[in-house]
């Protein structure tokens, strides 16, 4: 089985699209017919440029409306398809793909349509060509690929096959195992789409939200071992109609495409060994596992100057200064189980990192049993590594660029148990909090960190999170703004240690939007810790540092629910938000912003979700904050 991609998923012009895909080495290309309508070459020289690239020009398509037509429409639809031979001739491909009629001119009978495909298949013989015919799932009496099947089989003919598209099966919701009724020869092509599950009407479904595997919601896994079980090994090719890919640029877009192929393959490889022989070049070799505990550090980029306003937000957090780096102007402030780096160090990545975007999370460190098996992994689906200097007797931490290009690190315990601040860092002689008369907080360890990206970005950030970190991806969520809408997705570790939601705005007055124009750019815009006392982690940062809630809140607070006096007392008081459901409750509290960073202090008792009903009220105070400042 070989590796291709439809022409429709990526933006730009055909020349363009090529080289995409043949950089991001696939193997075949679909040509989609609107780009070759509007492309100022010929389909020969087109042949050309994919013979050059050195990819296989899979199939021609779409070719529409034909099967089933009126009488004296049909003589018109053999001649249409007779032109298509003529090009396809030119190109240098032998399939040509049917979609399953949708005209309303179309006669709803069986065996006209098998006498039409088997005539179509004896003229494709004769010309050397192929047909595949797929069932579009708004098709007008074809909707379902085992009604395709019929037909296919019925017409029974050498050079007529069935194309499965992923997408079509999955929104009419069919059972997989009928696809074991189907010979692997007679499988003209199979087409992956993912997409998440939405309740709308398909057509616009299929055409504006279909994603890569692993980007979406769609059983993938179980679709692609229901292939190979087939004995099929053709191309597996994508087509995707989204609106992100087509505004995005064409090689990112195909290298995501690419690596969510090559993370299918190891998925299905390794739930189904016996059937790694029909995938390409795996040769029965697996990637280690992902293999992620928890955040080991987050780091700052910072400069002597800007140092001090981040220090007094740590300090009031009760953050402490416990150790320096051995060799670099690198500071580690720490609480509980969690760890801050500060990174003032001159002609470093960190410092170019804060010329870009002041202040901000440049690094974040993950502990894991396998570093080099993490590095093997982000190698395998073409995440770059980033190399930096290391002197001797300190870590040689595998780093790979990430989000918003800051690193990111894997880092593995030594033999003794070490960790990196034991190996690089000396422990401060004396360490005492810089604000000693505040009482002592309760912070124990990084909860969440929330990424704000761009809208191009969100797909491709689903991928990375799932195929390189394994982490569960949640279904998209819309967060109301006062300028607008957040969608938020959440990538969660099994564990829970690792907890990420991510988020990206359309709209350009949105808390998402903001933050990127401070920023300059994608990356960290809140951090959230868990502590075991947040009447005490309030009273230590100060109402000053605080995000301020209106009262109105917490009269529909006490509305929604039942509260103590005291607690509703409390609440007010600090400027807490509140929120409960049928697991647990929540008590959290957000600081002011930092270059459009914040910090999140939470309490959970039994509740798992992130406190999402209060965002409104949050992105509510913070535009209000904005507005007055």
């Amino acid at each position: 089985m070989k590796r291709s991609i439809a022409t429709v998923c990526l933006s730009g012009d055909l020349r363009q699209k090529i080289d995409a895909v043949s950089h991001a080495n696939y193997d075949g290309i679909e040509i989609f017919e609107n780009d070759l309508l509007l492309f100022e070459e010929s389909p020969a020289v087109v042949r050309q440029m994919t013979e050059d690239a050195g990819l296989d020009i899979v199939a021609l398509q779409p070719f529409r409306d034909f099967e089933c037509m009126p009488v004296e429409k049909m003589k018109k639809n053999f001649d249409r398809a007779e032109r298509k031979f003529d090009l396809m001739e030119e190109l240098g491909t032998d399939t040509l793909l049917l979609c399953s009629n949708v005209s309303p001119l179309a006669v709803n009978s069986r065996e006209r349509a098998v006498a039409d495909l088997y005539e179509l298949a004896e003229r494709a013989k004769k010309r050397g060509f192929k047909l595949g015919y797929e069932a579009l799932a708004w098709g007008r009496y074809v909707k379902d690929f085992q009604d395709a099947w019929e037909i296919v089989r019925t017409a029974d003919h050498s050079n007529l096959g069935i194309i499965l598209d992923s997408f079509h099966i999955f929104s009419r919701g069919k059972d997989l195992s009928l696809i074991n009724e189907i010979p692997g020869d007679k499988i003209a092509l199979v087409q992956v789409a993912d997409a998440p599950w939405l309740d709308m009407d398909v057509m616009q479904w299929s055409r504006h939200f279909r994603c890569f595997p692993g980007q979406g919601d769609f059983p993938m896994l179980e679709f692609m071992e229901a292939i190979l079980r087939t004995g099929y090994e053709g191309y597996l090719s994508h087509e995707i109609f989204n609106d992100e890919f087509r505004s995005s640029p064409c090689k990112a877009t195909a290298i995501d495409g690419m690596r969510s192929l090559l993370w299918l393959e190891q998925e299905v490889s390794r739930a189904e060994p016996d059937l790694v022989v029909g995938l390409p070049n795996q040769e029965g070799v697996l990637l280690p596992e992902a293999s992620l505990d928890k955040v080991e550090f987050i780091e700052f980029a910072v400069d002597p100057e800007s140092s001090d306003e981040l220090v007094t937000y740590l300090s009031r957090l009760g953050f402490v200064k416990t150790h320096h780096h051995k060799s670099k102007d690198v500071s580690l402030y720490r609480q509980g189980d969690i760890s801050i780096v500060l990174n003032e160090e001159p002609d470093s990545f960190a410092q170019s990192f804060y010329l870009v975007h002041g202040i901000s999370v440049c690094a974040i460190a993950y502990s894991t049993p396998d570093a080099k098996g993490m590095a093997e992994r982000a190698a395998f689906f073409g995440y770059p590594k980033f190399g930096s200097n290391v002197d001797a007797g300190e870590m040689e931490i595998p780093a790979i660029r990430g989000i918003g290009g800051k690193l990111i690190y894997f880092v593995q315990e030594n033999q003794s148990g070490d960790r990196f601040f034991d190996i690089d860092f000396v422990e401060e002689k004396e360490i005492k909090p810089v604000m000693p008369d505040l009482a002592t907080s309760s912070l124990l360890e990084v909860d969440h960190i929330v990424e704000g990206i761009s809208v191009s970005e969100f797909l491709s950030t689903s991928l990375f999170f799932r195929i390189l970190f394994g982490l569960e991806i949640a279904q998209p969520q819309d967060l109301i703004d006062p300028y607008g809408i957040v969608v938020s997705r959440t990538a969660t570790s099994k564990n829970k240690k690792i907890r990420i939601p991510f988020n990206m705005s359309r709209s350009w007055g949105s808390s998402t939007a903001r933050f990127m124009d401070v920023h300059k750019g994608s990356g960290v815009q809140h951090i959230a810790f868990t502590c075991d006392d947040i009447f005490s982690a309030a009273e230590r940062v100060g109402q000053d540092l605080m995000l301020p809630i209106p009262e109105n809140y917490y009269d529909d607070l006490e509305a929604r629910f039942t509260l103590e006096d005291e607690l509703s007392e409390k609440l007010r008081k600090y400027n807490l938000l509140y929120d409960q459901n049928e697991s647990g409750t929540l008590i959290h509290f957000y600081t002011r912003e930092i270059n459009g960073i914040f910090f999140e202090v939470l309490q959970r008792n039994k509740y798992g979700n992130y406190g999402e009903t209060n965002a409104h009220v949050r992105m509510a105070a913070q535009a209000r904050l904005r507005k007055s400042q």
